[in-house]
């Protein structure tokens, strides 16, 4: 057989391997009982998988380990350029469909602002709550890493802030995106911890309150620096942009199979941009975490020692996000010392780091997936009658036991590029193959261990955070 022929054998190989990984966990769930998503409580159910949860765990674990191990011994360089090169270019879309995205986000802003502050005061039958957090948060987002990032042309902070002039001071260097990590952990904290999601008149003052520092900002530093250095919404959905197929280039737009533009060298530059790519992945598990019974129970306690809500959230958000962190750059350690380099831990971060993103990307939709789907007939009720929607809402409460299955495929399916994408990153930086695979050690091994958590909280039942009713902690 030629090498043209092995070539074909690996690639068939590979591909079976991993059809096998992505199905093994979902069919478990599935021909156990229904396995929960994070968005469970809509469905009224309290089921959790009969076989035993270190059974479930491990064997998602054990796939993502187990796909490691199959990208070592069936592929190579070749294999992986030829993978990672091949796109389509397409035509850029034209003056006037940006010119409609722009009217279209501005009108949205317009939406969610008035109905927030005219609507009903109810939680979900207002239609600003419905606009940000199911269609925005839950649908949109998806979008800016199934498809391509489109938030540029239609995020309308931007084009609110480009009418305003600006007086282009100097941006401290010193500071670079560091803003925009602090911005993206407040938002998360503030969404957690505060009635954000069922006070539209809360949610309306903060989106105003947004839009304000948004063009204040742009003001002083120019809409450019500001919304590619500081802005914590337009940095997410910037990274996000390269796990999808579809990018924007200088020369119109580019088609790539999804995931492969995270192994160029461009997408993450310096550590402040690392531990944005940590704080993104963070923030959604962390989300998720605080509506288990493990968190309720354990909160509780503390709580129950004299130790203020507030102080138990904050600490636990923190010393979280430190070990996610820390997890992280731990595994930058050991790369380079099984990768017997002398790249430095930064240097190697900036590269590795982008796989994150297609983790932060499969647990953001598995997360959702339940919870927009079974909202869609409220949002459409809703947006009938904005100003007066009926006091009874349809919500789907029973979906079927396969879009369990399909949460947990999509969560293993993240980390399956994950692996693929470190392992890209490995054979870039390092020239030998030995050195290349041993550098992944760490990283393998921390994805791993975002994955057996990322399964645990998308198959616990959710519940309600404690401290957290009536107006936020």
């Amino acid at each position: 057989m030629d090498r043209y022929g092995v070539a074909a054998v690996q690639r068939l190989t590979l591909l079976r391997a991993l059809l096998v990984a992505v199905l093994v966990v979902p069919l478990l769930a599935v021909v156990s009982g229904s396995v929960l998503a994070h968005a469970s409580a809509l469905r009224g159910s309290t089921t959790t998988v009969s076989v035993p949860t270190w059974l479930f765990l491990s064997t998602g674990g054990g796939a993502v380990g187990a796909s490691f191990l199959l990208a070592s011994f069936v592929t190579d360089r070749s294999f992986i350029r030829s993978i990672h090169d091949w796109g389509v270019r397409l035509p850029a879309p034209g003056r006037i469909l940006t010119a409609g995205a722009r009217v279209v986000g501005v009108a949205g802003l317009a939406v969610t602002v008035a109905v927030g502050y005219l609507g009903p005061a109810d939680g979900y039958r207002n239609l600003a709550v419905l606009l940000v957090w199911v269609l925005w948060w839950g649908g949109y987002v998806a979008s800016t890493y199934l498809v391509g990032n489109s938030w540029p042309a239609l995020n309308p902070f931007r084009t609110l802030a480009s009418l305003a002039p600006s007086l282009n001071y100097q941006y401290p260097d010193r500071l670079g995106s560091w803003p925009s990590v602090a911005g993206l952990l407040g938002l998360i904290w503030l969404e957690v911890i505060s009635p954000l999601a069922d006070d539209p008149r809360l949610l309306a003052t903060t989106v105003v309150a947004y839009a304000a520092v948004s063009t204040a900002g742009s003001v002083v530093f120019g809409t450019e620096v500001w919304f590619s250095r500081v802005d914590p919404i337009a940095t997410a959905f910037r990274l996000f942009g390269r796990v999808a197929p579809v990018a924007k280039t200088a020369d119109g737009l580019t088609v790539r199979l999804p995931g492969t533009a995270l192994s160029d060298a461009d997408v993450v530059s310096g550590r402040d941009e690392v531990v944005f790519v940590v704080a993104l992945l963070y923030a959604t598990t962390f989300d998720g975490f605080v509506g288990t019974g493990l968190w309720r129970d354990v909160a509780t306690a503390i709580v129950g020692l004299g130790l203020p809500p507030l102080v138990v959230y904050l600490l636990s958000y923190l010393a979280g996000f430190g070990l996610f962190l820390g997890a992280f750059w731990w595994s930058m350690a050991v790369a380079r010392r099984f990768g017997r380099t002398y790249i430095t831990r930064t240097a190697l971060a900036e590269r590795f780091a982008p796989s994150l993103l297609a983790i932060a990307a499969g647990y953001h939709v598995a997360h959702y997936l339940a919870f927009v789907v079974g909202l869609v007939p409220a949002v459409a009720t809703v947006a009938s009658a904005p100003l007066a929607p009926p006091s009874q809402l349809p919500v789907v409460t029973t979906l079927p036991g396969w879009v369990s299955g399909l949460e947990l495929a999509l969560v293993l399916v993240g980390h399956f590029v994950a692996v693929w994408v470190a392992h890209a990153a490995g054979y870039q930086l390092l020239p030998g193959r030995l050195e290349a695979i041993k550098s992944q050690y760490g990283i393998t091994a921390v994805m791993i261990c975002y994955t057996m958590i990322s399964l645990w909280i998308v198959s616990t039942p959710s519940v309600t955070p404690p401290f957290l009713g009536g107006g936020g902690v």
